[in-house]
């Protein structure tokens, strides 16, 4: 498949980046501007995106389509293509079991779903990012990023398990980083928060740097891991495994978004 136009739906920080990798590719990427914000305008014009206008219009003139948003999200893109006939990719974090429902749509169309799975920061020439890809067309899709700073990585023909691979992954990082924040918050409520940054010093001299690079990032992207957190407890539960352990970091990341830390 000679793909030439790729749509992005819709350019947060790292769908802008994406794009822009894209965009240094050779291809042509557009985006819908219809009902968005000031704020993806910014970032589609700085990474160099064509606003195709409505999303209508930019299925129309899209030969693959990439899907990157909140997890909450997911579901309500991949109906708004319905009827895409090219390739769809949903890069978002979501369970294996919610990205085979959004794909479904998109193949009850006439469209060829692909299940993608991104970890790390968006993508710079100087550091990589790596798209986990699953499904019948993974292979296209990991081919329209070959030598750039986005490393596509085909996991499996079976979509969902570029997902479970996210799921996994962000269960660590982001789970522990939850973690942290509450059991600091904890001391901090029982009035021992000094005596254990001190004991963190001596025995886990790592973990007070550990803590403010997870509470930095939760207040300024907690909001979004909810929603992640959430998708990631459903994993866990469809596996036969305790999900409990990531609903509580869905509570912590929300409460942090409702009341930022006061340090």
């Amino acid at each position: 498949m000679a793909v030439q136009t790729v749509g992005l739906l819709h350019p947060g920080e790292m769908g802008a980046a994406l794009g822009a990798v894209l965009r240094g590719q050779g291809r042509r990427v557009l985006w819908a501007s219809s009902g968005r914000s000031a704020g993806t305008r910014a970032r589609a014009d700085e990474a160099g995106l064509e606003d195709a206008g409505s999303v209508d219009e930019l299925i129309r003139r899209s030969d693959v389509i990439v899907s990157v948003c909140p997890p909450h999200a997911a579901l309500e893109v991949a109906r708004s293509v319905a009827g895409f006939e090219g390739v769809f990719v949903d890069a978002n974090a979501v369970a294996p079991a919610t990205v085979c429902e959004l794909l479904a749509v998109v193949d009850a169309g006439g469209g060829d779903g692909v299940d993608g799975g991104i970890v790390g920061p968006p993508p710079r020439t100087d550091r990589a990012t790596r798209l986990y890809l699953s499904g019948s067309a993974a292979a296209t899709v990991a081919e329209l990023f070959a030598g750039s700073a986005v490393d596509g990585r085909v996991v499996s023909g079976e979509v969902g398990a570029a997902s479970a691979v996210k799921m996994a992954y962000a269960a660590w990082t982001k789970g522990t980083a939850a973690l942290l924040i509450a059991i600091r918050e904890l001391a901090s409520l029982e009035n021992v928060e000094h005596a254990l940054l001190e004991e963190w010093r001596l025995s886990l001299p790592e973990l007070p740097e550990r803590y403010e690079r997870a509470a930095r990032s939760a207040e300024a992207k907690g909001w979004r891991w909810v929603g992640e957190m959430e998708e990631i407890s459903s994993t866990f539960s469809a596996a036969q495994l305790p999900g409990g352990f990531h609903q509580a970091a869905a509570e912590v990341f929300r409460r942090l978004a409702d009341e930022p830390r006061a340090r």
